[in-house]
Protein backbone atom coordinates (compact mmCIF):
# COMPACT_ATOMS: atom_id res chain seq x y z
CA UNK A 1 0.00 0.00 0.00
CA UNK A 2 1.40 3.40 -0.95
CA UNK A 3 1.84 6.35 1.38
CA UNK A 4 -1.04 8.29 -0.22
CA UNK A 5 -3.34 5.30 0.22
CA UNK A 6 -2.41 5.21 3.91
CA UNK A 7 -3.33 8.85 4.32
CA UNK A 8 -6.64 8.35 2.57
CA UNK A 9 -7.44 5.34 4.72
CA UNK A 10 -6.60 7.19 7.95
CA UNK A 11 -9.58 7.64 10.27
CA UNK A 12 -11.27 11.01 9.94
CA UNK A 13 -11.28 12.95 13.22
CA UNK A 14 -13.75 15.72 14.03
CA UNK A 15 -11.66 18.85 14.74
CA UNK A 16 -13.79 20.25 17.58
CA UNK A 17 -13.90 16.94 19.47
CA UNK A 18 -10.16 16.42 19.03
CA UNK A 19 -9.36 19.96 20.23
CA UNK A 20 -11.69 19.68 23.23
CA UNK A 21 -10.34 16.29 24.33
CA UNK A 22 -6.68 17.22 23.95
CA UNK A 23 -7.16 20.58 25.71
CA UNK A 24 -8.90 18.83 28.61
CA UNK A 25 -6.00 16.39 28.93
CA UNK A 26 -3.51 19.28 29.00
CA UNK A 27 -5.51 21.10 31.69
CA UNK A 28 -5.61 17.97 33.83
CA UNK A 29 -1.81 17.78 33.48
CA UNK A 30 -1.47 21.34 34.79
CA UNK A 31 -1.10 23.30 31.54
CA UNK A 32 -3.23 26.49 31.54
CA UNK A 33 -5.22 25.98 28.34
CA UNK A 34 -8.17 28.36 28.11
CA UNK A 35 -11.38 27.70 26.23
CA UNK A 36 -10.55 30.28 23.56
CA UNK A 37 -7.28 28.45 22.82
CA UNK A 38 -9.20 25.20 22.44
CA UNK A 39 -11.51 26.93 19.96
CA UNK A 40 -8.52 28.30 18.06
CA UNK A 41 -7.03 24.80 17.90
CA UNK A 42 -10.26 23.44 16.42
CA UNK A 43 -10.19 26.17 13.77
CA UNK A 44 -6.52 25.49 13.01
CA UNK A 45 -7.16 21.75 12.66
CA UNK A 46 -9.81 22.49 10.05
CA UNK A 47 -7.23 24.45 8.07
CA UNK A 48 -4.49 21.83 8.64
CA UNK A 49 -6.24 18.43 8.73
CA UNK A 50 -4.50 16.07 11.21
CA UNK A 51 -3.73 13.33 8.72
CA UNK A 52 -0.38 12.55 10.38
CA UNK A 53 1.34 13.14 13.70
CA UNK A 54 3.73 15.78 12.32
CA UNK A 55 1.12 18.41 11.33
CA UNK A 56 -0.97 17.59 14.40
CA UNK A 57 2.02 18.07 16.71
CA UNK A 58 3.14 21.40 15.24
CA UNK A 59 -0.37 22.82 14.93
CA UNK A 60 -1.19 21.96 18.54
CA UNK A 61 2.15 23.23 19.79
CA UNK A 62 1.87 26.61 18.04
CA UNK A 63 -1.66 27.21 19.33
CA UNK A 64 -1.45 25.82 22.87
CA UNK A 65 2.16 26.36 24.05
CA UNK A 66 3.14 29.93 24.93
CA UNK A 67 6.34 29.48 26.98
CA UNK A 68 9.34 27.13 26.93
CA UNK A 69 8.49 25.88 30.43
CA UNK A 70 5.24 24.37 29.14
CA UNK A 71 6.87 22.30 26.40
CA UNK A 72 7.82 19.18 28.49
CA UNK A 73 4.28 18.84 29.83
CA UNK A 74 2.81 19.36 26.36
CA UNK A 75 5.03 16.68 24.78
CA UNK A 76 4.36 14.20 27.58
CA UNK A 77 0.58 14.59 27.21
CA UNK A 78 0.82 14.52 23.41
CA UNK A 79 2.58 11.16 23.49
CA UNK A 80 0.21 9.78 26.12
CA UNK A 81 -2.83 10.76 24.03
CA UNK A 82 -1.70 10.16 20.45
CA UNK A 83 1.16 7.69 20.92
CA UNK A 84 -0.73 5.17 23.04
CA UNK A 85 1.92 5.33 25.78
CA UNK A 86 1.50 4.96 29.51
CA UNK A 87 2.06 7.77 31.95
CA UNK A 88 5.82 7.92 32.71
CA UNK A 89 4.96 8.65 36.33
CA UNK A 90 3.99 4.99 36.69
CA UNK A 91 7.68 3.99 36.52
CA UNK A 92 9.11 6.89 38.51
CA UNK A 93 11.80 5.68 40.93
CA UNK A 94 12.43 2.43 39.03
CA UNK A 95 16.07 2.30 37.80
CA UNK A 96 15.13 -0.29 35.16
CA UNK A 97 12.27 1.78 33.79
CA UNK A 98 12.63 3.26 30.29
CA UNK A 99 13.39 6.99 29.98
CA UNK A 100 10.46 9.31 30.48
CA UNK A 101 8.58 10.57 27.48
CA UNK A 102 10.15 13.72 26.10
CA UNK A 103 13.65 13.00 27.40
CA UNK A 104 14.86 11.19 24.29
CA UNK A 105 16.73 13.08 21.55
CA UNK A 106 14.37 14.22 18.83
CA UNK A 107 14.75 15.49 15.30
CA UNK A 108 12.72 17.74 13.08
CA UNK A 109 9.88 16.04 11.17
CA UNK A 110 10.89 14.33 7.94
CA UNK A 111 8.70 12.74 5.29
CA UNK A 112 9.18 9.40 7.05
CA UNK A 113 7.69 10.86 10.24
CA UNK A 114 4.52 11.97 8.49
CA UNK A 115 2.70 8.76 9.21
CA UNK A 116 -1.12 8.66 9.05
CA UNK A 117 -3.00 8.76 12.30
CA UNK A 118 -3.97 5.29 13.41
CA UNK A 119 -1.38 3.45 11.26
CA UNK A 120 0.72 0.66 12.76
CA UNK A 121 4.31 1.86 13.22
CA UNK A 122 6.92 1.05 15.85
CA UNK A 123 6.63 2.93 19.09
CA UNK A 124 9.90 4.76 18.44
CA UNK A 125 8.49 6.32 15.27
CA UNK A 126 5.62 7.74 17.28
CA UNK A 127 8.00 10.18 18.97
CA UNK A 128 6.70 13.76 18.42
CA UNK A 129 8.89 15.81 16.08
CA UNK A 130 10.84 18.62 17.67
CA UNK A 131 13.95 20.66 16.96
CA UNK A 132 17.27 20.49 18.74
CA UNK A 133 20.07 23.06 18.59
CA UNK A 134 22.75 22.29 16.04
CA UNK A 135 20.64 20.62 13.36
CA UNK A 136 18.90 17.28 12.95
CA UNK A 137 19.85 13.88 14.36
CA UNK A 138 21.40 12.63 11.12
CA UNK A 139 24.73 14.23 12.01
CA UNK A 140 24.90 16.41 8.90
CA UNK A 141 26.29 19.87 9.34
CA UNK A 142 23.88 22.75 9.02
CA UNK A 143 23.04 26.14 10.50
CA UNK A 144 22.09 26.23 14.15
CA UNK A 145 18.39 26.36 14.88
CA UNK A 146 16.58 27.59 17.93
CA UNK A 147 15.15 24.90 20.19
CA UNK A 148 11.69 26.44 19.79
CA UNK A 149 11.18 27.16 16.11
CA UNK A 150 7.48 27.86 16.39
CA UNK A 151 6.09 29.59 19.45
CA UNK A 152 3.36 32.03 20.32
CA UNK A 153 4.27 35.70 20.20
CA UNK A 154 5.39 37.49 23.35
CA UNK A 155 2.19 39.53 23.48
CA UNK A 156 0.09 36.36 23.23
CA UNK A 157 2.07 34.75 26.05
CA UNK A 158 1.19 37.71 28.27
CA UNK A 159 -2.54 37.34 27.71
CA UNK A 160 -3.02 34.91 30.61
CA UNK A 161 -0.37 36.43 32.92
CA UNK A 162 -1.64 38.30 35.97
CA UNK A 163 -0.90 42.02 35.95
CA UNK A 164 0.77 41.64 39.34
CA UNK A 165 3.37 39.24 37.87
CA UNK A 166 4.48 41.45 34.97
CA UNK A 167 7.95 42.96 34.77
CA UNK A 168 8.45 46.65 33.98
CA UNK A 169 9.06 45.86 30.31
CA UNK A 170 6.00 43.61 30.14
CA UNK A 171 3.86 46.28 31.81
CA UNK A 172 4.77 48.71 29.03
CA UNK A 173 3.66 46.20 26.38
CA UNK A 174 0.52 45.34 28.32
CA UNK A 175 -0.44 49.01 28.64
CA UNK A 176 -0.24 49.30 24.86
CA UNK A 177 -2.51 46.26 24.44
CA UNK A 178 -5.03 47.39 27.05
CA UNK A 179 -5.39 50.87 25.55
CA UNK A 180 -6.67 49.27 22.35
CA UNK A 181 -9.58 47.49 24.07
CA UNK A 182 -12.87 48.90 22.77
CA UNK A 183 -15.47 49.35 25.50
CA UNK A 184 -19.09 49.77 24.51
CA UNK A 185 -22.21 50.26 26.62
CA UNK A 186 -25.84 49.32 25.91
CA UNK A 187 -28.00 51.80 24.02
CA UNK A 188 -30.87 53.91 25.29
CA UNK A 189 -33.44 56.13 23.63
CA UNK A 190 -32.52 59.81 23.81
CA UNK A 191 -34.91 62.75 23.95
CA UNK A 192 -33.85 63.88 20.51
CA UNK A 193 -35.89 62.55 17.62
CA UNK A 194 -35.45 61.97 13.92
CA UNK A 195 -37.95 61.75 11.09
CA UNK A 196 -39.42 58.34 10.40
CA UNK A 197 -41.14 57.19 7.24
CA UNK A 198 -43.03 54.56 9.22
CA UNK A 199 -45.99 55.29 11.44
CA UNK A 200 -45.16 55.64 15.13
CA UNK A 201 -47.10 56.69 18.17
CA UNK A 202 -45.64 60.19 17.96
CA UNK A 203 -46.48 62.63 15.14
CA UNK A 204 -43.79 65.23 14.40
CA UNK A 205 -45.92 68.36 14.01
CA UNK A 206 -43.07 70.69 13.15
CA UNK A 207 -41.78 68.55 10.29
CA UNK A 208 -45.34 67.85 9.09
CA UNK A 209 -46.19 71.58 8.88
CA UNK A 210 -42.87 72.28 7.14
CA UNK A 211 -43.62 69.56 4.55
CA UNK A 212 -47.12 71.01 4.04
CA UNK A 213 -45.54 74.25 2.77
CA UNK A 214 -44.51 72.41 -0.38
CA UNK A 215 -48.07 71.21 -1.08
CA UNK A 216 -50.01 74.47 -0.77
CA UNK A 217 -50.51 74.20 2.98
CA UNK A 218 -52.24 70.83 2.87
CA UNK A 219 -50.60 68.16 5.06
CA UNK A 220 -50.50 65.56 2.33
CA UNK A 221 -47.68 63.65 3.98
CA UNK A 222 -47.57 63.03 7.71
CA UNK A 223 -44.11 62.92 9.26
CA UNK A 224 -43.60 60.83 12.36
CA UNK A 225 -40.87 61.10 14.97
CA UNK A 226 -38.64 58.34 16.29
CA UNK A 227 -36.38 58.75 19.30
CA UNK A 228 -32.70 58.39 18.50
CA UNK A 229 -30.75 55.57 20.13
CA UNK A 230 -27.47 56.48 21.79
CA UNK A 231 -24.92 54.71 23.94
CA UNK A 232 -25.24 54.95 27.69
CA UNK A 233 -22.61 56.89 29.56
CA UNK A 234 -19.67 54.91 30.92
CA UNK A 235 -18.13 55.89 34.27
CA UNK A 236 -15.06 54.16 35.74
CA UNK A 237 -13.87 54.50 39.33
CA UNK A 238 -10.49 52.89 40.02
CA UNK A 239 -9.02 52.15 43.45
CA UNK A 240 -5.38 53.35 43.58
CA UNK A 241 -4.73 52.43 47.22
CA UNK A 242 -1.69 50.47 48.38
CA UNK A 243 -3.42 47.08 48.14
CA UNK A 244 -4.24 47.68 44.47
CA UNK A 245 -0.83 49.04 43.47
CA UNK A 246 0.32 45.89 41.54
CA UNK A 247 -2.68 46.27 39.22
CA UNK A 248 -3.08 50.06 39.06
CA UNK A 249 -0.45 50.53 36.36
CA UNK A 250 -2.46 48.57 33.82
CA UNK A 251 -5.94 49.63 34.94
CA UNK A 252 -5.05 53.29 34.37
CA UNK A 253 -4.31 52.43 30.74
CA UNK A 254 -7.76 50.84 30.56
CA UNK A 255 -9.26 54.09 31.89
CA UNK A 256 -7.26 56.11 29.37
CA UNK A 257 -8.47 53.97 26.46
CA UNK A 258 -12.07 54.30 27.68
CA UNK A 259 -11.81 58.10 27.95
CA UNK A 260 -10.34 58.52 24.47
CA UNK A 261 -12.36 55.81 22.74
CA UNK A 262 -15.73 55.65 24.51
CA UNK A 263 -15.85 59.23 25.90
CA UNK A 264 -16.02 57.74 29.38
CA UNK A 265 -15.64 59.57 32.68
CA UNK A 266 -12.69 58.44 34.82
CA UNK A 267 -12.15 58.77 38.57
CA UNK A 268 -9.57 57.34 40.97
CA UNK A 269 -9.90 57.08 44.72
CA UNK A 270 -7.92 56.11 47.75
CA UNK A 271 -8.65 58.21 50.80
CA UNK A 272 -10.52 60.69 48.58
CA UNK A 273 -12.01 60.91 45.09
CA UNK A 274 -10.18 62.56 42.15
CA UNK A 275 -11.60 63.16 38.68
CA UNK A 276 -9.02 62.42 35.95
CA UNK A 277 -11.06 62.62 32.74
CA UNK A 278 -9.25 65.72 31.49
CA UNK A 279 -5.76 64.36 32.28
CA UNK A 280 -6.41 60.98 30.65
CA UNK A 281 -7.80 62.57 27.48
CA UNK A 282 -4.29 63.64 26.37
CA UNK A 283 -2.98 62.02 23.19
CA UNK A 284 0.42 61.19 24.68
CA UNK A 285 -0.19 58.10 26.89
CA UNK A 286 2.92 58.58 29.04
CA UNK A 287 2.14 62.22 29.68
CA UNK A 288 -1.49 61.38 30.42
CA UNK A 289 -0.54 58.81 33.05
CA UNK A 290 2.07 61.14 34.54
CA UNK A 291 -0.47 63.94 34.96
CA UNK A 292 -3.00 61.46 36.33
CA UNK A 293 -0.52 60.31 38.98
CA UNK A 294 0.28 63.93 39.84
CA UNK A 295 -3.41 64.80 40.13
CA UNK A 296 -4.12 62.13 42.75
CA UNK A 297 -2.23 63.23 45.86
CA UNK A 298 -3.43 60.25 47.93
CA UNK A 299 -1.87 57.67 45.60
CA UNK A 300 -1.12 54.28 47.25
CA UNK A 301 -2.75 55.30 50.52
CA UNK A 302 -5.63 53.74 52.41
CA UNK A 303 -9.10 53.07 51.01
CA UNK A 304 -12.17 55.13 51.89
CA UNK A 305 -14.70 53.26 49.83
CA UNK A 306 -17.89 54.65 51.33
CA UNK A 307 -16.52 58.21 51.44
CA UNK A 308 -15.40 58.08 47.82
CA UNK A 309 -18.74 56.75 46.57
CA UNK A 310 -20.60 59.38 48.60
CA UNK A 311 -18.38 62.12 47.14
CA UNK A 312 -19.01 60.85 43.62
CA UNK A 313 -22.79 60.79 44.10
CA UNK A 314 -23.00 64.20 45.80
CA UNK A 315 -20.67 66.07 43.42
CA UNK A 316 -21.28 64.27 40.12
CA UNK A 317 -23.82 61.45 40.26
CA UNK A 318 -26.96 63.34 41.23
CA UNK A 319 -26.20 66.05 38.65
CA UNK A 320 -26.61 63.53 35.88
CA UNK A 321 -23.26 61.77 35.51
CA UNK A 322 -24.53 58.53 37.07
CA UNK A 323 -28.16 58.63 35.95
CA UNK A 324 -28.75 55.73 33.58
CA UNK A 325 -25.01 55.11 33.25
CA UNK A 326 -22.90 51.97 33.41
CA UNK A 327 -20.71 52.31 36.51
CA UNK A 328 -17.49 50.25 36.69
CA UNK A 329 -15.80 50.05 40.10
CA UNK A 330 -12.28 48.58 40.17
CA UNK A 331 -11.29 47.68 43.72
CA UNK A 332 -10.42 44.74 45.95
CA UNK A 333 -12.93 45.95 48.56
CA UNK A 334 -10.37 46.26 51.37
CA UNK A 335 -11.82 49.43 52.86
CA UNK A 336 -11.40 51.23 56.16
CA UNK A 337 -15.06 52.27 56.23
CA UNK A 338 -17.86 50.75 58.25
CA UNK A 339 -19.57 48.11 56.05
CA UNK A 340 -22.94 49.59 57.02
CA UNK A 341 -21.89 52.94 55.50
CA UNK A 342 -20.70 51.18 52.35
CA UNK A 343 -24.11 49.50 52.13
CA UNK A 344 -25.88 52.88 52.36
CA UNK A 345 -23.79 54.50 49.61
CA UNK A 346 -24.08 51.50 47.29
CA UNK A 347 -27.86 51.60 47.70
CA UNK A 348 -27.82 55.26 46.61
CA UNK A 349 -25.64 54.44 43.62
CA UNK A 350 -27.90 51.53 42.67
CA UNK A 351 -30.90 53.88 42.41
CA UNK A 352 -29.04 56.12 39.95
CA UNK A 353 -27.05 53.72 37.75
CA UNK A 354 -28.37 51.53 34.98
CA UNK A 355 -25.79 48.82 35.65
CA UNK A 356 -22.93 48.37 38.15
CA UNK A 357 -19.91 46.21 37.29
CA UNK A 358 -17.37 45.40 40.02
CA UNK A 359 -13.84 44.40 39.00
CA UNK A 360 -11.77 42.70 41.72
CA UNK A 361 -8.45 41.20 40.52
CA UNK A 362 -8.18 39.08 43.68
CA UNK A 363 -11.33 37.17 42.76
CA UNK A 364 -9.23 34.85 40.57
CA UNK A 365 -7.61 33.19 43.61
CA UNK A 366 -8.92 29.60 44.01
CA UNK A 367 -9.75 30.06 47.69
CA UNK A 368 -11.15 33.59 47.35
CA UNK A 369 -14.31 34.45 49.23
CA UNK A 370 -15.83 37.96 49.41
CA UNK A 371 -15.51 38.17 53.17
CA UNK A 372 -13.90 41.62 53.39
CA UNK A 373 -16.31 44.14 54.93
CA UNK A 374 -16.47 46.42 51.91
CA UNK A 375 -16.72 43.58 49.39
CA UNK A 376 -19.45 41.76 51.28
CA UNK A 377 -21.48 44.98 51.54
CA UNK A 378 -21.45 45.76 47.80
CA UNK A 379 -22.42 42.31 46.47
CA UNK A 380 -26.23 42.80 46.75
CA UNK A 381 -26.06 45.94 44.59
CA UNK A 382 -23.86 44.92 41.65
CA UNK A 383 -24.92 43.35 38.37
CA UNK A 384 -21.61 41.68 37.47
CA UNK A 385 -18.63 40.57 39.56
CA UNK A 386 -15.50 39.83 37.49
CA UNK A 387 -11.76 39.58 38.12
CA UNK A 388 -10.07 41.48 35.28
CA UNK A 389 -6.65 40.35 36.58
CA UNK A 390 -5.20 39.65 33.11
CA UNK A 391 -5.61 40.71 29.51
CA UNK A 392 -7.76 37.66 28.79
CA UNK A 393 -9.92 38.40 31.84
CA UNK A 394 -10.54 41.94 30.57
CA UNK A 395 -12.66 40.40 27.81
CA UNK A 396 -15.11 39.39 30.53
CA UNK A 397 -15.04 42.98 31.82
CA UNK A 398 -15.86 44.34 28.36
CA UNK A 399 -18.68 41.83 28.00
CA UNK A 400 -20.12 42.81 31.39
CA UNK A 401 -20.03 46.50 30.40
CA UNK A 402 -21.94 46.06 27.15
CA UNK A 403 -24.48 43.60 28.59
CA UNK A 404 -28.01 44.80 29.07
CA UNK A 405 -29.83 44.70 32.38
CA UNK A 406 -31.36 41.31 33.12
Amino acid sequence: MTENQGVQDAPQVEAAALAAGFSTALRLAGLPVSLDRAARLAEALRLVPPLSLGPLYWTSRVVLVNSPEQLPVFERVFMAVFGGLLDPADGRGDSTAPPSIGSEPRSRPTPADQRPLGSDVPERAAQPPAAVPGGDSSGTDGPEREALLMMASTDERLHDTSFADLTAEEVARMRHLVRRIALSTPTRLSRRTRASARSTARLDLRRTVRAAGHTGGDPVRLVYARRRPRLRRLVLLCDVSGSMEPYTRVFLSLLQGAVSGAQAEAFVFSTRLTRLTRQLALRDPDRALAEAAAGAEDWAGGTRLAGSIRRFIDDHGRRGLARGAVIVLISDGWAQDDPAEVDVQMARLRRLAFRIVWVNPRKVAPDYQPLAGGMAAVLPYIDAFVSGHSYTALAEVAEAIRADRV
